[in-house]
């Protein structure tokens, strides 16, 4: 788990996901530049990061590798709110943890996080964020 892989410039996609200063980023834009007499095509990725919402944008060769993450995306239940952390059981593994409102959390879900209702989070080089909601419970 938290592991990265390596990806070709030119098989990016927006909506995908991108490591940028080893911050995972979702892909917003693409841009490609067509090659030069004696350069290589090369692609400007604009992109946010997932956990602090910084745009980043980087240009490499459409030729590049690039590190991406790998995202797992799993089922938690909000056991206990505080102030400042949510915590999580995993709906698998049953592992308890906790996760820091401030950057842990999608902010159009933070006022909406209740004890019980199950979430959405991702995990992805040792950081998790909750990401949406998975159904009210009553």
């Amino acid at each position: 788990m938290g592991d990265k892989t390596r990806v070709q410039v030119s098989k990016l996609k927006p909506g995908r996901y991108i490591l940028i200063d080893d911050e995972p980023c979702r892909i917003g834009n693409i841009t490609v530049s067509s090659p030069g007499k004696h350069g290589s095509a090369k692609a400007r990725i604009e992109a946010v990061g997932i956990f602090d919402g910084k745009v980043r944008s980087i240009v490499k060769p459409t030729s590049a590798e690039v590190d991406v993450p790998i995202i797992d995306k799993r089922t938690g239940q909000i056991i206990a709110i505080t102030p400042d952390t949510v915590q999580l059981m995993d709906m698998e593994t049953y592992d308890l943890f906790d996760v820091p409102i401030a950057t842990g959390v999608n902010d159009e879900i933070k006022d909406k996080l209740k004890e019980g209702i199950n979430v959405e989070y991702w995990e992805t080089l040792g950081r998790i964020k909750i990401m949406k909601l998975k159904g009210e419970s009553s």
